[in-house]
């Protein structure tokens, strides 16, 4: 017997509901979407159809994948991020709101800046699905602003995927893809200075502690990539290693900017003094009043390892 479209949709409902979904009419409606490629204003319409016995069967099994945990993400392959359509999948983090902040702080600080002959050089480490190397392109070009931007990532597979949303919104000319694990695919100079020097380097780098991986929601736990979470044991190592270098490759006048865990605000500060090579970092708050990014600045002063002056190097 066939089934009316408003009774599948409560049915799928229920069951996310059951299954701790956080907003089971939502998924509900966009699997449906995303099934038939249509909108909502489309779903009002035909709230009352009755739907044949294939379509009914199709949708049942993406219920299941969403009941059995999958991010709704993951299944429909997309997810909107500064307002630009991502392709996603299990080999990338899905891109979170929480991580606008840092795209719309990094325009900010571009946007009270001459632009350089060259452009602005920027660098994204960790690029994963290239959310933000690729917003910052797009906004960038929008704005009329030269820029050249690498977006760098350990990961073969998510450097894939950030290729494809560069070609998707239409930068990948603009930017340029390396794979290596944080600063070891950019080469330095015999002073050990960067031979390419960043107006910006920005980062959201793993910072989950390893063992608060096996309490996160299951959605992320059993199908986001642990390369892309795992921070080490007190979430801190690629602040650590980022921290360790970045000077080296910031411009003069360059800045760093980090995004972090909603608990680190206090010892992102102390980790940046102790390295050294820093002004005092600047913890700014998301909406939800939770520490979120860190501004950090490289003074002019000693290198830590080596004691020269290497910030007034070329």
């Amino acid at each position: 017997m066939n089934l009316l479209l408003k009774d599948i949709l409560n049915m799928a409902e229920v069951r996310f509901a059951q299954e701790g979904c956080l907003s089971p009419r939502l998924d509900a409606e966009l699997l449906f979407y995303h099934m038939m490629d249509r909108d909502k204003s489309w779903l009002f319409l035909h709230y009352g159809d009755e739907l044949d016995d294939k379509t009914c069967e199709e949708y049942f099994r993406l219920v299941d994948m969403r009941a059995g945990g999958m991010p709704l993400q993951y299944i429909t392959g997309s997810q909107e991020f500064m307002g630009l359509p991502f392709r996603v999948n299990e080999r990338v983090l899905i891109p979170r709101q929480d991580t606008e902040l840092l795209v719309e702080r990094a325009l900010a600080i571009l946007a009270g800046r001459k632009v350089p002959m060259g452009g602005f050089q920027i660098l994204d480490l960790c690029c994963g699905s290239g959310a933000i190397a690729v917003s910052l392109a797009y906004h960038l070009k929008e704005a009329k602003k030269k820029t050249s931007i690498t977006a760098s990532d350990v990961s073969p597979e998510a450097l894939g995927v950030a290729k494809a949303n560069a070609q998707i919104n239409g930068v990948f000319k603009q930017i340029r893809f390396v794979e290596g694990d944080l600063f070891a695919a950019f080469p330095k100079n015999r002073k050990g200075r960067g031979k390419q020097q960043f107006d910006l380097i920005v980062s959201n780098p793993p910072y989950i502690p390893t063992g608060v991986l096996p309490t996160l929601m299951r959605e992320v736990r059993d199908h986001e990539p642990m390369l892309a979470l795992d921070g080490g044991p007190d979430g801190l190592d690629f602040y650590i290693r980022i921290l360790g270098e970045a000077y080296l490759h910031l411009a003069k006048d360059g800045v760093l900017l980090l995004e972090i865990g909603h608990d680190q605000g206090q010892v992102l500060p102390l980790l940046v003094e102790a390295a050294g090579a820093y002004g005092p970092a600047e913890v700014i708050k998301d909406l939800s009043g939770n520490d979120r990014l860190v501004i950090i600045k490289p003074t002019t002063g000693t290198d830590p390892a080596r004691g020269t002056d290497t910030l007034a190097e070329k």
